[in-house]
């Protein structure tokens, strides 16, 4: 496998390093190189800047960049590397490609602009109490009365919902099929009457996550995307992409380069830990793990245009396996390197993530960024889940 770049990727790279130099307010670069949170309007004027030349995973036809899979790769590790910040939700990763693959011509014209000029958060309405890895036991009902659906339910561990203006949910439109067939896919305005929105507070302290209730929400039958019932499908369509954004490459990389520059100072008037060999030894084997995981993540890409349309390669569970596994590893390190200084200050109100440190700066971000890898090991499919798509769909077991 030839992983050399051509002359022409590596003047993309240049060109994507110049927008960000030129473009990037250095207040968005700073927060996020201290772990700051960025408010919703700064993550929108970010994500503009980075999308002049339309939506990087998009093709161009939708409002996308056209780019190749090594291009987006670039992209990302030039972005990730600076750093600043690509996501405004989930519409330009999850249900973008989901419209503009199964919904109609109406819905691509109305909802994929606003995506792509991050005008609307979508946030993502999946899982429930008792329907988690087991997705299709989810019971929230979509009973349709004329030209509208009336949804009653609940969804739990919405990210980001406090922000979102749309979400996208699978609903139950067949009580009678069997509970992979009678799954629908609906896109939700948020502000409609009955929509209430709580947030979990997590054991990091922040709020990602929320439970969201619906209470005789109507919702008109033109916000079905795709066929009735036929839901199942678009959701392992959209669960796959997310599961290959999961890897978590790029971000790994940047993670171990501060590692190894935290690690390289002297702590408490101690010798730097970066002169422990063991401590060493740690480092090289989680970059040995994340080398495979990047090739692996290659081989992907290189097969993605081979895919039919609508299909997954199934290795994209391995991607996501992995790379929570090289997540949490990390987190650990930096847990490693910082030690008690790794806990901010909570006063009893905060829920947020901008608390003052105890020590260094860099050192606020790091405890709850270790509570919250946890999680990894069950967002976008446990790990359970992943091992029966590799054992299924590769193994052939």
């Amino acid at each position: 496998m030839d992983i050399a770049f051509t002359a022409e990727e590596r003047a993309f790279r240049e060109e994507v390093r110049q927008l960000l130099r030129v473009n990037m307010p250095p207040e968005l670069r700073r927060k996020l190189a201290e772990g700051r949170k960025l408010s919703k309007h700064e993550k929108a004027a970010g994500v503009r800047i980075l999308y002049r030349k339309g939506v990087p995973t998009w093709p161009k036809e939708y409002g996308g960049a056209g780019w190749t899979p090594v291009q987006y790769y670039i992209f990302t590790e030039e972005v990730r590397a600076f750093p600043a910040w690509t996501q405004f939700g989930y519409g330009e990763s999850l249900v973008g490609p989901v419209i503009y693959t199964f919904g109609n011509e109406a819905q691509k014209k109305y909802y994929l602009p606003r995506i792509a000029n991050a005008e609307d958060w979508w946030c993502q309405g999946f899982s429930e109490p008792g329907a988690g890895s087991d997705l299709a036991s989810l019971r929230t009902r979509a009973v349709r009365e004329g030209d509208h659906y009336i949804v009653n339910g609940q969804k739990t561990w919405t990210t980001w919902a406090q922000y979102a203006d749309w979400i996208f949910c699978l609903v139950r439109t067949n009580a009678e099929a069997k509970k992979q067939q009678g799954i629908s896919f609906l896109l939700v305005d948020v502000k409609t009457p009955g929509v209430t929105v709580r947030p979990i507070e997590l054991i990091s302290g922040g709020h990602e996550v929320n439970e969201i209730f619906f209470d005789n929400v109507r919702v008109p039958v033109d916000n079905l995307v795709g066929e009735e019932n036929k839901g199942w499908g678009y959701a392992k369509f959209l669960l796959a992409n997310e599961r290959f954004s999961d890897a978590g490459v790029t971000s790994s990389k940047e993670s171990i380069r501060r590692i190894k520059d935290l690690a390289a100072r002297s702590c408490a008037g101690g010798a730097p830990l970066i002169d422990q060999a063991s401590f060493r030894e740690k480092i090289a084997a989680v970059e040995v793990q994340l080398k495979a995981l990047e090739m692996t993540q290659l081989r992907v890409l290189a097969n993605a245009s081979k895919e039919q349309k609508g299909a997954q390669d199934p290795a994209s569970s391995i991607l996501k396996l992995k790379g929570a596994e090289i997540e949490q590893t990390i987190a650990e390190l930096l847990m490693d390197v910082v030690g008690p200084y790794a806990l901010p200050y909570r006063s009893e109100d905060q829920i947020e993530g901008n608390e003052p440190p105890i020590g260094p700066d860099w050192a606020a971000t790091i405890a709850p960024g270790y509570f919250y890898s946890r999680a990894a090991s069950i967002y976008s499919g446990s790990r359970e889940i992943q091992k029966n798509i590799i054992a299924k769909a590769i193994l052939g077991l």
